[in-house]
C-alpha cells in the first residue's frame, strides 16, 4: 500500500494563503477558463486598476482607496490559479505578473507620498518611500537569491501581507500606523532573507 504524499511545510504566510483561498479562486478560475480568459489578461487588468487605486489615494480619498484597493488586489492570485487550470504557466506570464507587482506597487505607495508631500506631513512622505524601498529589496533579495540556487521565501511582509496591511490600515483611518508597520516590517524582511541566504551559503 502506498503511502500518502504529504506537504511539504509552507515557506511563507503567503503560500498558505494562496493554498487557502483555492476554495474561492479554483471555482472562478474555472468559469473564466470555460471564457477563454487568458491569465496575461487578468494581469494586466489587475495592474491597471492598481494604478488606478493610485490616483484614488493621491487624490486624498484614503478610505474609499483602502476599500478598493481589497477588492482588485484577490486578483494577483486569479491569474496564477487560472494559468494553473488552464495549461498556461508559462515563463513569461510569471515575469509579467512579478514586474507589473513591482509596479503596480510603486504607483501606490508614489501615490500615497505625493497626496502627504500635498499635505506637507514630511514623516508620512519618508515611511512611504522607505516602504517602497524595503518592498523592492524584499522581492529583489528573493530573485537574486533563487537565481544563484539558494531558498528564499522567508519573511512576514511579501506583497500579499503588504498590501493586507496597507489596505487595512487606509479602511480603518490609521495609514500612519500602516505606514509604520511597513516602512519597519519590509526593510527587516530584506535583512531577514540576506541573513537566510548567508547561513545557507556558510554550511556550503
Amino acid at each position: 500500500m502506498e503511502k500518502a504524499q504529504t506537504r511539504p511545510p509552507y515557506e511563507s504566510l503567503a503560500e498558505w494563503a494562496r493554498d487557502a483561498a483555492q476554495v474561492v479562486t479554483v471555482p472562478i478560475a474555472r468559469v473564466l477558463a470555460r471564457w477563454k480568459v487568458h491569465p496575461n489578461t487578468l494581469t494586466l487588468l489587475g495592474g491597471l486598476l492598481s494604478i488606478a487605486v493610485g490616483g484614488v489615494l493621491a487624490s486624498g480619498r484614503l478610505t474609499l482607496g483602502g476599500w478598493l484597493l481589497a477588492i482588485t488586489a484577490p486578483l494577483d492570485a486569479l491569474d496564477g490559479a487560472l494559468a494553473r487550470l488552464a495549461g498556461r504557466t508559462t515563463r513569461f506570464g510569471a515575469f509579467l505578473d512579478s514586474t507589473l507587482d513591482r509596479v503596480s506597487e510603486g504607483v501606490l505607495l508614489i501615490c500615497l507620498a505625493a497626496h502627504y508631500l500635498w499635505q506637507g506631513a514630511t514623516t508620512e512622505v519618508l515611511l512611504a518611500f522607505l516602504t517602497l524601498i524595503g518592498s523592492n529589496l524584499v522581492s529583489y533579495v528573493r530573485a537574486r537569491a533563487e537565481a544563484n540556487g539558494y531558498s528564499c521565501k522567508v519573511g512576514l511582509f511579501t506583497r500579499m501581507e503588504r498590501i493586507a496591511v496597507l489596505s487595512i490600515g487606509l479602511i480603518l483611518g490609521y495609514p500612519t500606523i500602516a505606514l509604520w508597520i511597513l516602512a519597519v516590517g519590509s526593510n527587516l524582511t530584506a535583512l531577514w532573507r540576506i541573513l537566510y541566504v548567508y547561513l545557507q551559503a556558510r554550511k556550503e
